[in-house]
């Protein structure tokens, strides 16, 4: 990053170029986000959760979202995802973070989700990350995120990944989590 770059919680001034971001790296337009947010749910989620945005001379570069499962209990990917793994309490649903191409491989993703949980201060952070997707699983597990499940949404075999309290590899050390308990209501 540099003098010219901001990382700050995003406001409802920068929900279009989220949604502009998100665009560019739909999987329409060749990119591998695997689930597009419309501009309600997007100007829901500024308000009721932290999302962080990456600017760079005044550009959006990169945004990282944080929900409730509450708020996404109702998505399919969701639901597959919470069969696969228990949620430990107070975790929080990060993702997607998304960086513009022309900004990749320079932290960008590292220091969102930095400043991310920065904001929301010892809470367990979950998402998922498709088994095929090497730059996000390279980028994630640089973050300190483990690979803790495996599971499969509409063909397509996903990870579920964390870091947080109590929280394990299970393809590192071979055994599971500890300490979690699944939660629709954080």
């Amino acid at each position: 990053m540099t003098q010219q770059d901001l990382i700050r919680r995003a406001d409802a001034a920068d929900i279009d170029d989220i949604l502009a971001l998100q665009s560019r790296n739909s999987p329409a337009n060749g990119g591998a986000l695997s689930v597009a947010f419309s501009p309600a749910w997007l100007a829901a989620a500024v308000a009721a959760m932290p999302v962080m945005v990456a600017r760079r001379n005044g550009r959006l570069v990169g945004y990282a979202l944080s929900s409730t499962f509450l708020s996404q209990a109702h998505v399919p990917i969701i639901q597959a995802m919470l069969r696969s793994h228990a949620i430990p309490p107070g975790a929080f649903l990060y993702g997607p973070v998304c960086v513009a191409q022309c900004a990749r491989g320079r932290g960008i993703a590292g220091r969102l989700f930095a400043a991310l949980c920065g904001q929301l201060p010892g809470r367990p952070a979950v998402t998922f990350i498709r088994t095929d997707n090497i730059p996000s699983r390279r980028a994630h597990a640089k973050m300190g995120l483990c690979e803790a499940a495996e599971f499969t949404h509409a063909g397509e075999t996903y990870l579920v990944v964390t870091r947080g309290p109590g929280e394990h590899a299970i393809r590192e050390t071979g055994m599971p989590a500890k300490g979690t308990i699944a939660i629709l209501d954080t």
